[in-house]
Order: structure tokens, then C-alpha cells, then sequence
């Protein structure tokens, strides 16, 4: 049932003012395009999160009036980011009359000191408090980077303070320092068109993996794809850190850290250590291989097509004349049973215990000395993460729940852990160590492969509450640059009537600007580190990000701002410099004008088929954007052989997921299905009678009719598999993230038998040469 909407009374006055001024929009535009008014509570709820004091009248004027002064008494800006060629206004803020001294400290050690002064005023006094404001601005030649904008404030004679004849105070010397980043005005595009596959890599397992797809697997599809098949990329899932405890979180966009890697994706016997295991260890090693579960039989080849039993049967797809009727479409077993679901508790509890074997075997001259560059380059961040990873598995999951004195990273009692548990915590940096160092070979060997991108990694909005990201970045010592009284997510639209939760501490937009984004840089530099691209999931969030206060609601939250110049400047200049492309996911509730700023600066969209639809009905292909990653379907999406057929309808119904009756949800499927077929026929693309394979290929081909620079292949896809690996909306309902890649019959697929499929390699024949 449609729920409907509560109007709110539109929030006024002080609140008003103050929530302008910490960037909490009062009213959006919903998804029907109809003014949304937050409610006075949940305004004052947001603030709250952003650390605000809205107790009362008084209190709403203190905050504004400490908000307004704060800024004046700053020297400098927190932060400054400008573009390549723009010569960026910044203010100065000094007692009336100072001189000051400006110069900047470049990267590479340079100075450059040709600052420009422009215009001086005298802002109303704020508390008794008069401040000139002076306008200065940046040298426009400025190189790309990171580099250091100073200011100090010489003593003078005499300087007013206040007004009428008060009393005068001398000016004292000062000095300030803040990061200054330059960054691309433009990204520079993939070169020329290619596509790849999509696939979360767990999912994708070969007969040498240990019950889940890992970074060898990974290596061997980005071999195999583009020395076979020309693809130019392999799309993954975040590979980022989960819990090392049990239960493990299944979905990998709910991290406990976005800066590293989960170690259940290692590859044990790749590791070089391996190899040295006493054959004691090695036969403990190859029986917690086996606990893993059996990958499952080698599965028979289909058909190649033009066979008499590769003839697919059957008619066009549609209603009326066109009905399906004759065509043989494998029928699914019966749900899964749990022994055929993915077991990540089962995997990383045996490769846990593999890993500390091979942990312990001495390491090579040169391989210490690898370790110890690694942990100097990675420094505290990964100290913290490691030392939370310990305090995990003798506490429990949940850093909340801990002893008070451990729940602050920066605590008397997390040193004294930190040095009891040394063991597990360099066990823990040992294994970032070596999952770094499997992830730079997957990237070699796509490339080496003749992959013109490589691995597109993919970055999660945010993490777990109870992770060490949140421990850490949400503390005193981390900047309190993470809100922990609120969660992110996305407000009522058509898909989910109440709006989404996705529990996750959004970024703190003024503390993040005041630690220089720091912790967002390191972040993105360890993304980039081993991919040729990132997508960057919900990019919408660097403009804007809903925020929910604690014990809301997801429809009452409110619509928080970003610097977005700052956030999609900085995301861009680390790109530049690992040579990477930015993928955007924009769909959703989109402003009119972020799409067209993400072009502008060189980062590509998102391009989904089913949606690429207007009045009129499916968009032409030659009218989609060029500086996209075109996809027929995604993993929050059902598989196009579940589209074409329909039974996704089925699904969704049976978990109680539609807004409307079953049947207006299949006539409306149907419709959406058909007006895509009917321009397939319409462009010679689909001939009379094809069946489902032909269908799905058929599709694909209109994506190589479009302009996109990047056109991805949802790998089960490739295979027929019908189920979605995410039903959106759904939690113990259905087996999220835990499916493996399967055929039309719910068989799984592992590698070996995708690398012989003629389905597969049919589908991978209409891309091939873009």
C-alpha cells in the first residue's frame, strides 16, 4: 500500500537561520517533484548530530552567534580547495590595520609568494569584536597537489577594538597554516570505449578457492576476459574490511572500514610464505581448505548455438500476438537450500587459521623489508584498525559494548592492550600487508593482459557504526570527522515508501573540512592504490547526503550539504594521480544540475537500461551520455533472463515488496519489457521468434549502439542465472549476498565453467572490438 506522505509546517526563524548555516536544508523536492518540509524536531535532530546545541530560544542564538564569530576569528579558512586555472578568493580575517604576510609552501619544496590583495572591509562587530576581512587571491598557474598556504600576522601600533572611543589593543604576531589542494579541472576519459564484466567476486568461485570467490579468481577473470575476449575491465563489489568475528556482516557495502581490505579475499597458498610451511602445517593448512565446502561438480558445457540441441524454441516475448508460449526457459530448482548459499563464517574462520600458519614462517630479507615499508607507509590508521581487530576477537564485535576505558583509540588502556595483544595485532597489518600486495597483482595482471582499465574497485557510501573506521574517525583523536548520532540514507521515493537506513555514520562536513580531509584523502589514496577505476557508490552523497537522527525514521531526516567543489575536487586529484577513471553511481533522487557538474569535471555516470526511459518511452541509444557506464541490469537489480520472463514480479510479490497488486505489477512489467523489445525490433536487433539467450544479447547490442565510453556485462548475466544477489528493501527474506553465480537451473557456475561456456562467450562476442 502507498503510504502517504506527512506535511510538515515549514521550519522558520533562528532555526531556520542556523540550520542554513551548517548546511541542513529545511525542504527538499521528493520524488513526485513536490516541496518536502523536514519537521521542526528532525531539524533540530540533524543539528544535534552535527554537535548543536538547539535546546531553546537561547541556545538556538548562542549557536548562531558562536558560528558567525568563530569563522571572523580565524586567520584562515580550515581548507582550500580550488581547480587547475582558476586563481580561488579566500578571506583574510585580522584586527583592523594589520599587515600580513601570505606565501605558499609547494609540494616539491618551491615557494611562491605572488598572492594577490584585494578588497578590505569592516564586517559588523560581532560580540564587542571588529575584524577586518580582506579578499586575496591565488595564483592561477598553480600546480596539481597538496601543497601549504601560510599567514602571519606582523605586530602593530594601536588598533581599535569596539566602537565610540573604547579602549585600543596592540595586535599580536600570529600564524596560520592549512592545506591548499589544486585539483584537474577535468579528468581525462577512459581511453576509447570498452566494456567488462560486473561481478561480486565472492560469488565467483573456481575449483581451487576456498568456498567464496578472492583475489587469485579475480586475476584469473581479468586474464581470461581480455586475453580471450577483449574486455577491457572486471567491476567488483567493495572488497573492503569486515568484522573478523563471526557473525560476519554478508553485505559488502557495510564495512567496518572503507580504507582496507577484507583478508577473506587472500588467496593462502599465493601467499610466497606458503611454499615453506612444514609439512605438518601444510597438511593442518590443505584440511582447513577442505572445511571450506566442496566448490561443486564440473558442469557440462551448453550447446554451442546453430546445434540442433542448442536451437533455442519459442516466440518473441509480449502480449497478445507476441505472447510467450513455446519457448523452453530452464525452470529454477526450489530456493536454495542453506548448504548451497555462500558461507563467509566458514570461510574466514579456516582461512584465519591458515593465515596465522603461514604468519609464522620466518620472511625473507627482502620480504621484511617489503613488511616494514609497508607499515611505515601506512602508519597509524592501520596501527588502529589492526589494534581493533584484536580487541575484537577478545571483546566482541561491538566497540560500544566494550570496557569504557578501550572504546577512545587513544586511551591509556588501548596502549596497554595494543602492546599486550602484539601478536594479533601484527597479525592483523600482516594481512592488509598481503591482501595489498594480491590486489596490486590482480591490477598487473589485467593490465599485463591488455586490459585498458583493469580492475574497477568499488567504494562503499560509509561503514558500520560498531567498526573500527567508526572507532577510530568517530573519536576525539580522529576528528570526530564521522556523525555517530545519526545514520545515512535516502528519503521515500518510488522504490521504497518509507525511505532507507542504510546505518551508516555520515562524513561530518566541518570537522572533516577542519581536519583538511585528511581522513577522506587517505581513504581515496588507498582505493586508487591498486585500480584502474573506482566507482564511487551513491556519488549524490558528496553534494548532499540524508541524514537521520538517532531513533528516526528514514522518512524523517533531512538533506545535509557538502562542499562538493572540496569532495569531488579532492576524489578527482587522487584519481589524476593513480591515472584512475571515477565511475559516479547517479541514480536516484538527482538535483537537475549535479550530472551535468560530474561531466564537466570528467567523472562518468551511470547508465541503467530499465531506467533510461522518458515520456515517450525507452530513450534512443544514441541519446545516452557519452561519459557513462552503460549496464543492462546491476546487483540490486533483478537478472535480465528474471526481466525478460517476468517472474521477478513473482518474487517481489511473494515477499510482499509491491506498492500495487500483483497483476498491475506484472501488466506494468510487461509493458516496460515490451517497449524495449519492440525498439530492439525496431533497430534490426532482435529477429522473430528469438528466445531468451537471443534476447538477452540483443540488449547488449543496443548498449553498442550508444555513445558510453564503458559499457559493463553483469556477469550471471552471461550464464542465465535468474536470481538477484540483493532484493533491496528485504533482510532474513531472502538469501542476500550469499548466492553463488549460477545457470538458468540454479546450478552453479565456477570459473572453469565459465571460461568453457558458449553462452558466455557468445554474449562476450557482441561487445568484443568497440
Amino acid at each position: 500500500m502507498e503510504r502517504t506522505e506527512e506535511k510538515a509546517p515549514a521550519v522558520s526563524g533562528d532555526l531556520a537561520r542556523l540550520a542554513a548555516a551548517y548546511g541542513v536544508a529545511t525542504e527538499h523536492h521528493g520524488w513526485r517533484g513536490d516541496a518536502v518540509h523536514a519537521d521542526e524536531e528532525t531539524v533540530r535532530g540533524v543539528l544535534g548530530a552535527l554537535g548543536v546545541d538547539t535546546s531553546g530560544p537561547d541556545a538556538v542564538r548562542d549557536a548562531l552567534a558562536v558560528h558567525e564569530t568563530a569563522r571572523r576569528r580565524r586567520l584562515l579558512p580550515p581548507v582550500i580547495v580550488t581547480r587547475a586555472g582558476r586563481g580561488e578568493a579566500f578571506s583574510v580575517h585580522t584586527e583592523p590595520g594589520a599587515h600580513v604576510e601570505l606565501w605558499i609552501e609547494l609540494e616539491d619544496g618551491g615557494v611562491r609568494r605572488d598572492i594577490r590583495e584585494g578588497d578590505r572591509h569592516l564586517p559588523p562587530a560581532v560580540d564587542g569584536v571588529v575584524v577586518q576581512e580582506r579578499t586575496c587571491v591565488l595564483p592561477v598557474d598553480l600546480p596539481l597537489g597538496w601543497h601549504t598556504l601560510h599567514a602571519r600576522v606582523l605586530p602593530t601600533e594601536e588598533v581599535p577594538r569596539g566602537s565610540g572611543g573604547e579602549p585600543g589593543v596592540r595586535a599580536e604576531a600570529r600564524h596560520a597554516s592549512i592545506p591548499l589542494a589544486v585539483t584537474p579541472a577535468r579528468l581525462a576519459p577512459p581511453p576509447g570505449r570498452t566494456w567488462g564484466f560486473m561481478v561480486q567476486l565472492y560469488s565467483l568461485l573456481s575449483r581451487r578457492s576456498w568456498g567464496l570467490g578472492d583475489l587469485a579468481d579475480l586475476a584469473d577473470l581479468a586474464g581470461w576476459s581480455a586475453r580471450r575476449h577483449g574486455a577491457g575491465f572486471v567491476l567488483v563489489n567493495p572488497l573492503h574490511a569486515a568484522s573478523p568475528v563471526q557473525p560476519v556482516e554478508p553485505s559488502p557495502y557495510l564495512p567496518v572500514s572503507r580504507r582496507f581490505t577484507d583478508p577473506m579475499y587472500i588467496r593462502v597458498e599465493a601467499v610466497p610464505e606458503y611454499a615453506y610451511l612444514s609439512p605438518v602445517e601444510y597438511a593442518v593448512a590443505e584440511e582447513l581448505r577442505l572445511r571450506t565446502g566442496d566448490p561443486g561438480p564440473v558442469r557440462e558445457p551448453e550447446p554451442e548455438p546453430g546445434t540442433e540441441a542448442g536451437t533455442e524454441a519459442g516466440t518473441e516475448a509480449g502480449t497478445g500476438a507476441g505472447t510467450e508460449a513455446a519457448e523452453s526457459i530452464p525452470k529454477p530448482r526450489p530456493e536454495a537450500a542453506p548448504d548451497d548459499h555462500l558461507d563467509r563464517d566458514r570461510v574466514r574462520a579456516a582461512k584465519r587459521e591458515a593465515l596465522a600458519l603461514v604468519h609464522r614462517v620466518p620472511r625473507s630479507p627482502g620480504r621484511e623489508a617489503a613488511y616494514r615499508a609497508y607499515l611505515a607507509a601506512e602508519g597509524r590508521w592501520l596501527d588502529d584498525h589492526a589494534t581493533w581487530c584484536a580487541l575484537v576477537e577478545e571483546h566482541g564485535p561491538n566497540w560500544h559494548d566494550w570496557p569504557e576505558d578501550l572504546r577512545d583509540p587513544d586511551s591509556p588502556a588501548v596502549r596497554q592492550a595494543r602492546r599486550r595483544l602484539a601478536s594479533a595485532v601484527d597479525f592483523h597489518r600482516w594481512c592488509q600487508w598481503v591482501a595489498d600486495e594480491q590486489l596490486a597483482g590482480a591490477q598487473r595482471t589485467a593490465r599485463d593482459a591488455g586490459m585498458p582499465v583493469g580492475i574497477v574497485h568499488d567504494l562503499a557510501v560509509g561503514v558500520h557504526p560498531d567498526g573500527s573506521d567508526a572507532w577510530v574517525l568517530g573519536a576525539a583523536r580522529g576528528g570526530e570527522v564521522l556523525a555517530l548520532d545519526a545514520t545515512g540514507g535516502a528519503p521515500p521515493d518510488a522504490m521504497n515508501a518509507f525511505g532507507q537506513d542504510w546505518s551508516q555514520p555520515p562524513w561530518h562536513p566541518v570537522r572533516l573540512a577542519e581536519a583538511g580531509y585528511a581522513p577522506y584523502r587517505e581513504l581515496l589514496r588507498a582505493v586508487f592504490r591498486n585500480a584502474g577505476a573506482v566507482r564511487v557508490d551513491h556519488i549524490l552523497g558528496l553534494f548532499r547526503f540524508w541524514w537521520i537522527p538517532r531513533g528516526n525514521r528514514p522518512d524523517r531526516g533531512a538533506y545535509v550539504r557538502y562542499d562538493h567543489e572540496a569532495m569531488v575536487g579532492i576524489l578527482a586529484l587522487e584519481a589524476h594521480r593513480a591515472g584512475a577513471v571515477v565511475v559516479g553511481e547517479d541514480l536516484g533522487t538527482v538535483e537537475p544540475w549535479v550530472r551535468d557538474y560530474l561531466a564537466e569535471r570528467g567523472i562518468l555516470g551511470t547508465s541503467v537500461l530499465w531506467f533510461e526511459q522518458d515520456a515517450d518511452g525507452p530513450v534512443a541509444p544514441e541519446r545516452w551520455r557519452e561519459l557513462s557506464l552503460a549496464t543492462v541490469t546491476t546487483h540490486d537489480l533483478p537478472p535480465t533472463a528474471a526481466r525478460l520472463s517476468g517472474e521477478h514480479v513473482d518474487l517481489w510479490a511473494g515477499l510482499g515488496l509491491l506498492r500495487e497488486s500483483p497483476e498491475d505489477a506484472r501488466r506494468e512489467a510487461d509493458a516496460d519489457r515490451d517497449a524495449w523489445l519492440d525498439l530492439l525490433r525496431d533497430r534490426g536487433l532482435l529477429r522473430p521468434g528469438a528466445g531468451e539467450r537471443e534476447r538477452v544479447e540483443a540488449l547488449h547490442r543496443l548498449l553498442a549502439r550508444t555513445p558510453c565510453r564503458m559499457l559493463g556485462v553483469w556477469l550471471p548475466d552471461a550464464v542465465g542465472d535468474r536470481r538477484p544477489q540483493n532484493l533491496p528493501g528485504t533482510f532474513r527474506e531472502y538469501p542476500n549476498w550469499v548466492l553463488p553465480v549460477a545457470d538458468g537451473t540454479g546450478r552453479r557456475v565456477l570459473l572453469e565453467d565459465l571460461a568453457a561456456d558458449p553462452r558466455a562467450a557468445s554474449l562476450a562476442r557482441v561487445l568484443r572490438g568497440l
